[in-house]
């Protein structure tokens, strides 16, 4: 389809498909980004939100070459420079911290909300970017001549060389696509809240894996920390019904006071967990990024950092397609970005899944080897900094975005 109204459409203008559309603007595309939410909405506020994301090195590459770091800077960004984790179940025990690697910090705490509003600002200085906000995907549909032809819930109708779902869990993309999943609900909740602690948080990330689930402190700006608490829905509803005295309590108890007594709590909330990877990534003229591709448990905060690496790798394919003289939509492009991300994101899916169901055991011998695993893996400098450096994005077959300057 060479007439098209616009090479790419967007649908969703989150964090993944602001930072695609933020990554495209010099290429010679029209493109047009949906975001649903109306951007005073999104737009921060005094409070800090309730939902963060542990921002990996590669990522904020990422933020950088786009534009979009400066302005998440000047809102408001929470380094950690180290990592505790610990088992509730025994003795086990593991310690990262960026001095041992060399670094200046493992990386930052930043509100999805921050994260979004400096990306679609940024888009909004872009020409060759149409962001339609308020604007949502009604339906689409393949054209004969390529491409498709899409439909917004407001009437709007315009024709598109490539369809990308950058839509969430539940992509619309990816049913107009018919594009299945496989994967299941891990009958867990996420537990969120900004606390105070008595004790100040030292740039650190503290994570302590209970037999319901995975409890972390997240160090934030302002001294404060945000919680992510994993547990049962059961136990999560129970949570959220206490006061704000009775679930300090219940949080200080559980977090073995490594912060002193939870003296603040702000308004908590709770998301269910799952695991979910689309059995295709791409169709001719269709993809699928971030959250419409893959959702991992979040012990390990890879989330949105996979999903960053989506949007970069994108890019990078159809910038090389274009330069080779293919059309955009082009399923010979579009295969190259699932190869590529596809084994980067299934081996990380199954470690987070792994990692979940073996410490979420509780038979006695299970716990006594994952215990002494965590405590030779924190020995065994090489291995523990090997695992700390691709976490953090600094290894891996990354794409141009992502990596460090040479």
């Amino acid at each position: 389809m060479t007439n098209a109204d616009y090479d790419l459409v967007i649908a969703g203008g989150g964090m993944v498909g602001s930072t695609l559309a933020c990554a495209l603007s010099d290429a010679d595309f029209k493109i047009a980004l949906l975001e649903s939410v109306p951007l005073e909405r999104i737009r921060p506020g005094e409070e800090t939100d309730l939902r963060v994301s542990a921002i990996n090195r590669a990522s904020q590459r990422i933020f950088a070459a786009v534009g979009a770091w400066s302005d998440m800077t000047a809102w408001r960004v929470s380094p950690f420079r180290d990592m505790r984790v610990w088992d509730a179940g025994g003795f086990g025990q593991i310690h990262f911290d960026s001095a041992t690697l060399g670094e200046p910090l493992l990386g930052w705490i930043i509100e999805n909300r921050v994260i979004q509003y400096a990306l679609l600002e940024r888009v909004r200085q872009l020409p060759a970017v149409d962001l339609l906000c308020p604007a949502a995907l009604e339906t689409a549909w393949p054209e004969d001549a390529g491409g498709w032809r899409v439909r917004l819930t407001d009437g709007r109708e315009f024709t598109t060389q490539l369809l990308v779902g950058a839509d969430g869990a539940q992509s619309k993309v990816r049913e107009l696509a018919e594009i299945d999943t496989r994967g299941w609900s891990y009958h867990q909740k996420a537990l969120v809240a900004n606390v105070r602690t008595a004790e100040p948080h030292q740039e650190t990330a503290w994570q302590r894996f209970l037999p319901t689930g995975p409890l972390a402190f997240l160090p934030l700006h302002d001294g404060r920390c945000s919680i992510v608490w994993s547990t049962t829905p059961e136990q999560a509803d129970q949570l959220l019904a206490l006061d704000e005295y009775d679930f300090a309590h219940m949080l200080t108890e559980a977090s073995e006071r490594r912060l002193g007594e939870i003296v603040q709590v702000r308004p908590r909330g709770a998301f269910p967990l799952r695991l979910q990877h689309a059995r295709a990534y791409v169709k001719p003229g269709l993809a699928l990024i971030g959250d419409a591709a893959h959702v991992v448990h979040p012990l390990a905060g890879q989330g949105v950092n996979l999903g960053l690496l989506d949007a970069a790798t994108l890019a990078e394919v159809l910038l090389d397609g274009l330069a080779a003289g293919h059309e955009v939509g082009a399923l010979r492009v579009l295969r190259r970005y699932e190869r590529w991300r596809k084994s980067d994101n299934l081996p990380m899916l199954g470690i987070m899944d792994g990692f979940k169901r073996l410490f979420g055991n509780s038979l006695p011998p299970v716990r006594l080897l994952r215990n002494l695993g965590l405590n030779l893996t924190d020995a065994a400098g090489p291995l523990k900094n090997a695992m700390a450096r691709r976490a953090m994005g600094l290894e891996g077959d990354l794409p141009k975005l992502a990596r460090a300057a040479s």
